[in-house]
């Protein structure tokens, strides 16, 4: 594919350490295409809020809405988001017109004392912010016979977080571990949680740009950054996100690996694992799992209903007799 023709473009981010370091990542390879980019940079609502659970104040949403007004009213081009943070619809004129090469996408134990959560002191605090990772620690605390550990939220960007850590706060933290990578704070993971610890949550360890439906110049401007595998796996995830009402307040985990195939023009293999558990309950968590040859958008999409259909199913069965179909 040829380079789009050159462009001025202005890319809206939030200021954030790391949202500055994803927008400059995204500028460095526009500029590698012959494009000039400018950024601008945004504090979002999720970002002011820092006292109050994202499931209570509006959910996912708040991180992107001051970046798609900045979009509808053209002091910006297109946007760049974690995709993890991105609704699972966007609003009517928005669309998602690419998505990048994914950095690791599992789970980061930080801890300045503590090897794994085997090792943690009686009373111990776990801090998240995320609802899918208190349901999922829960249930390996359970399994350990650990009810004396708590897990209480945790707000603020990364280096925010990481201060209240510092400070005591905290025995351990879990985190993003792309978020880590990418700003080559690599010694700050004490262990990384593998899926099957913890499964991660959709789009996490992706970036989504996202841009007004009438712009098919940035569009195509934009085509020479697409990575379709993680594309089509962050579809996935999405469609069971959607299914299952995703937000901010679903305990939810969707997490996709492309494999190709061997054999030459062959479509490659998309395997989907998802999970849903109930963070006012002691219910155990549902999940589901499957995999077909994907090699399209729409393809990835009925792959993530599917599993969406199965976790439904599965989360009414551990509702009725806490036993969990996997």
């Amino acid at each position: 594919m040829t380079d789009a023709a050159p462009l001025d473009l202005t890319i809206a981010t939030r200021e954030s350490r790391l949202a500055l370091w994803q927008a400059e990542h995204v500028r460095t390879l526009l500029q590698a295409h012959g494009h000039r980019v400018a950024l601008l940079g945004m504090t979002t609502q999720g970002d002011q809020i820092l006292d109050r659970a994202l499931s209570k104040v509006g959910g996912k949403g708040l991180f992107v809405k001051e970046l798609e007004v900045a979009l509808e009213e053209g002091r910006a081009d297109l946007a760049v988001h974690s995709l993890k943070d991105v609704p699972m619809e966007l609003p009517p004129g928005f669309d998602l017109a690419c998505v990048m090469a994914r950095e690791d996408p599992r789970d980061a134990w930080v801890s300045p004392h503590h090897d794994r959560l085997d090792d943690l002191p009686p009373q111990a605090v776990i801090g998240t912010s995320s609802l899918r990772r208190m349901v999922l620690l829960r249930e390996r605390l359970q399994a350990l016979g650990r009810d004396d550990v708590r897990i209480e939220p945790l707000r603020g960007n990364l280096d925010t977080r990481l201060r209240k850590l510092d400070e005591g706060q905290y025995h351990a933290i879990v985190l993003a571990a792309a978020g880590l990578k990418r700003l080559q704070m690599n010694d700050r993971i004490r262990a990384v949680l593998e899926p099957s610890e913890m499964l991660p949550a959709a789009g996490q360890g992706a970036l989504g740009i996202e841009v007004r439906s009438q712009r098919p110049d940035v569009v195509q401007a934009l085509q020479a950054l697409i990575d379709w595998p993680t594309w089509w796996s962050v579809a996935a995830e999405r469609a069971v996100s959607r299914c299952m009402g995703g937000s901010c307040s679903m305990p939810l985990a969707a997490f996709a690996q492309w494999k190709p195939l061997p054999s030459a023009g062959q479509p490659g293999v998309l395997e989907l694992e998802a999970a849903w558990g109930d963070p006012a309950s002691l219910a155990p968590v549902a999940r589901a799992r499957a995999q077909a040859r994907v090699a399209s958008l729409g393809e990835a999409d009925a792959l993530g209903i599917a599993v969406a259909q199965r976790l439904q199913e599965a989360k009414a069965h551990c509702a009725a007799s806490r036993v969990c179909i996997k």
